[in-house]
């Protein structure tokens, strides 16, 4: 017997938003929250569910924009002022910086309109409206469909109604986004702005104080914000950058709370959360746990030892890598902490017990479509792990290195040569546009950065990866080398011309067909094109056939959970879009008789400052204010907050999410996760996840009292 999709199923998933209560864990759809009211309000919210989202008037869903490709951020005065994390905003920083304006080291604020700086590619998005269209997507005999069928037709389904929604507006955009494995279907509509210019940012000093050191370390006294501005056209609508642009007039903009939070005061998080997997079976954790989070520390252990050297040795270094090294070492230290966090709550343990008794109850009816669901995973996991673990070594090894990744760029090139009766008018338009990735890629590059590591990553591969999934050039390599990586590296970097900026220029200046074997004959092309070929061929068909499979799978073991155990809480995994999580104000006991308390103050930071080691020096004006607790009117019985923790569920994305009270005020910018408590992507432990966020009366201070920005404290109270 096979369940059949009908207006009945969507009716249930409904259900299961509206009435699910979950006081911590879940993040929840904004336009169905109202089923989530009551008990947000029992915690102290004072807002209503159309305060919170509304599809006919202003609604705090106005004020949040998807920042860039996987950041949050909010709009907080009439002008467009944007707020966001500083390492969200660190690539625009990185790219505005050279040695002799260095703003990375010394921070930025614009003493006007006019000295905002713009950034090439960056934009803002806010949700427009988002619509249950899950009836209209799935109807009857789509479980008959084959799995190739099914994404076709979902296609086909998705084609048709984001046309529809968006009719002629050019800067109206439509997205059907899948949940609960496919079980449920959104459309959202999004509006677009492209011309983002960076206001402000305190040095890195503030920004990023406590570096590798404290990041996804609680207690934190990290300054972790940036200030942008949308601008708009004279209609205020969006538009690509234009100096006759004027500040964005937004339909709504978040009140800032200026008294500070409380232990066990309400907050909730409104933003863009990137990926969970909080339904994943055993098997799938004890994989991330033992083998594939593994690989990764290691893979990028490598990377950063030396990037972290040359940076220390280097200033023009220091700069070049410094947004690659942050984005590198974000995840390694990430992925520890869910290591450590998934073994100390037993999460396999956990995930097997209850996997045991919805066998049970699964077997009591073997009619049922899901009576033999984790046999299936069993098998197919089993096929589908060493294929997973084989694109793990080659985005982490293959791909980490920086001119493998280069030379991806010129595939394309290469494809186009190969074309009959190819028009050079097209060539030239690839090679053009290869000129100017070429310009990007070397301005942040250094060759005996990347020398250094080549070795050491390929040595990994070659080493730690069953033979039986590693691409042949990798085989090739050691036989024709003999086992040295060293020598391989050498023979590499000196004969590539990819390698040399100048020989790259005259190389596409020149270029024409027929100068398609001195790019195939570069041993840097060859070393891409090998592994690449290999994933294509042997990998990534394989990667494909079972993960279509098991997503399959999980589409049917969401669903049967629902019908057998109803009582349970049912949120959707984070896909990128726009959700809610809230909780409380409240620390937590992160070993055997240690306690965390909810907050950290300036006191913090002094104490910090005088271990003298690098992630933790200030500089004498900050020293000063802190010393003097010179707070103005941002401190607190003597006492300056810098940061806080709450019960919200957060993951990636979430970063430069506003914190908001029971009020809808803003009262901190959330920047992280306790590391303990970085596992919640996969497991969600409400004793041990907290996230972390800068206090707004902080933020405040280092604008006011530290930079002495006063048009922008101006801005923010008008």
């Amino acid at each position: 017997m096979k369940l059949r999709f009908s207006a009945s199923l969507a009716a249930l998933l409904l259900s299961f938003q509206l009435f699910a209560h979950a006081p911590r864990e879940g993040m929840w759809i904004p336009f169905l929250i109202s089923g989530n009211i009551s008990e947000m309000q029992e915690m102290g919210l004072r807002l209503s569910a159309e305060d919170i989202y509304s599809a006919n008037r202003s609604s705090l869903k106005d004020a949040i924009v998807k920042f860039g490709g996987g950041c949050t951020g909010s709009v907080i005065s009439s002008q467009g002022l944007l707020l966001t994390n500083h390492h969200c905003g660190f690539g625009s920083l990185q790219r505005h910086s050279s040695v002799e304006n260095d703003l990375l080291r010394n921070g930025f604020w614009a003493a006007s309109l006019e000295d905002e700086l713009p950034n090439r590619g960056l934009s803002v998005t806010f949700i427009v409206s988002m619509r249950d269209v899950t009836s209209e997507v799935i109807g009857e005999g789509l479980d008959e469909m084959s799995m190739v069928e099914r994404a076709r037709y979902i296609q086909e389904r998705s084609r048709e109604l984001t046309k529809a929604a968006t009719g002629t507006d050019p800067f109206l955009k439509a997205e059907l986004a899948s949940f609960y494995y496919g079980n449920q279907y959104i459309l959202i509509l999004k509006r677009q702005f492209k011309d983002i210019r960076l206001v402000g940012a305190p040095p890195g000093s503030i920004g990023k104080f406590g570096g590798d050191t404290d990041n996804w370390i609680w207690p934190r006294h990290t300054g972790d914000f940036s200030l942008f501005r949308i601008y708009a056209n004279a209609d205020n609508g969006p538009a690509g950058y234009d100096e006759k642009n004027r500040p964005f007039r937004p339909g709504k903009y978040l009140e800032i709370d200026r008294d500070g939070v409380h232990p066990g005061d309400f907050t909730m998080v409104y933003g863009f959360p990137a990926r969970t997997s909080e339904y994943l079976v055993s098997q799938a954790v004890s994989y991330q746990v033992e083998q594939n989070l593994p690989a990764r520390v290691r893979l990028r252990t490598l990377r950063l030892d030396v990037i972290n050297a040359w940076m220390k040795s280097d200033d023009k270094i220091r700069i070049q890598y410094a947004s690659k090294q942050s984005g590198i070492s974000n995840g390694w230290k990430k992925w520890q902490g869910m290591i450590r966090g998934l073994k100390v709550t037993d999460a396999v343990k956990r995930k097997k017990e209850f996997e045991a008794r919805f066998a049970k109850e699964a077997g009591r009816d073997d009619r049922r479509p899901w009576h033999d669901l984790l046999k299936g995973f069993e098998e197919n996991y089993s096929a589908f792990l060493p294929y997973d673990l084989a694109r793990t070594y080659l985005t982490e090894a293959g791909l980490g290195l920086e001119l493998v990744s280069f030379a991806m760029r010129f595939r394309n090139l290469a494809e186009l040569s190969e074309l009959d009766g190819i028009e050079d008018m097209k060539l030239r338009a690839e090679c053009d546009k290869l000129m100017k990735q070429s310009a990007r890629f070397f301005k942040d590059y250094h060759a005996a950065v990347d020398r250094e590591i080549f070795p050491k990553l390929l040595k990994a591969y070659s080493e730690e990866l069953d033979p039986e999934y590693q691409p042949q050039v990798l085989k090739d390599i050691r036989r024709r080398f003999h086992g040295d990586f060293e020598a391989y590296s050498d023979y590499v970097f000196k004969k590539s011309f990819l390698a040399d900026q100048e020989k790259v220029q005259r190389f596409l200046k020149n270029y024409k067909a027929r100068d398609l074997k001195k790019l195939k004959k570069d041993p840097a092309f060859r070393l891409m094109q090998g592994l690449l070929d290999s994933y294509f061929e042997d990998i990534q068909p394989q990667w494909q056939r079972y993960s279509s499979r098991i997503d399959s799978l999980y589409r049917l073991y969401v669903r049967a959970q629902m019908e057998i155990f109803p009582e349970r809480e049912y949120y959707p995994d984070a896909n990128f879009t726009l959700r809610i999580s809230y909780g409380k104000v409240e620390g937590f006991y992160p070993a055997d008789a240690i306690y965390n308390q909810y907050q950290t103050t300036g006191r913090g930071i002094l104490e910090k400052a005088f271990t003298g080691l690098d992630d933790y020096l200030i500089d004498e004006r900050m020293q000063k204010l802190l010393e003097e607790k010179d707070f103005g009117p941002y401190g607190e019985n003597g006492r300056l907050s810098v940061a806080f923790i709450a019960s919200n569920h957060t993951s990636g994305g979430n970063s430069g999410s506003p914190v908001l009270n029971g009020e809808g005020q803003l009262c901190g910018l959330n920047f992280d996760r306790n590391w303990e408590g970085t596992m919640s992507d996969i497991h969600y432990d409400p004793d041990l996840c907290r996230n972390i966020s800068v206090d707004i009366r902080y933020i405040l201070f280092i604008i006011d009292k530290y930079a002495g920005a006063e048009r922008l404290i101006r801005e923010l109270d008008e």
